[in-house]
């Protein structure tokens, strides 16, 4: 769990990222979820933006990505969703006490 100090500073360091996935009508699905999981073990903290054909709340798209990767949900801001994993073999966030 990731405590109002990391959060902030998690925020800050994914506030110059692009969204690299995008959520759309067809919803979230296992091949998506394989693909960001990848991706967060690479990187670490990722964008994922919701477009607007997708007809699900975006709250729960939010939880069903972080849940599927089991990376925290960081922030959900407009249709954007923040999400960290702390990489096994690739750890290069130190995240504040």
């Amino acid at each position: 769990m990731l405590t109002g100090k990391q959060k902030r500073y998690l925020r800050s360091e994914a506030h110059h990222l692009d969204p690299i996935f995008q959520v759309g009508k067809g919803g979230v699905n296992d091949h998506m979820l394989k693909s960001i999981s990848e991706a967060l073990e690479v990187r670490e903290l990722l964008k994922v933006s919701i477009l607007t054909n997708n007809t699900d709340d975006k709250h729960e798209v939010a939880e069903e990505l972080a849940q599927g990767t089991g990376a925290e949900l960081v922030q959900l801001i407009g249709k954007t969703v923040i999400l960290y994993k702390e990489s096994a073999e690739n750890k290069r966030i130190v995240l504040p006490r």
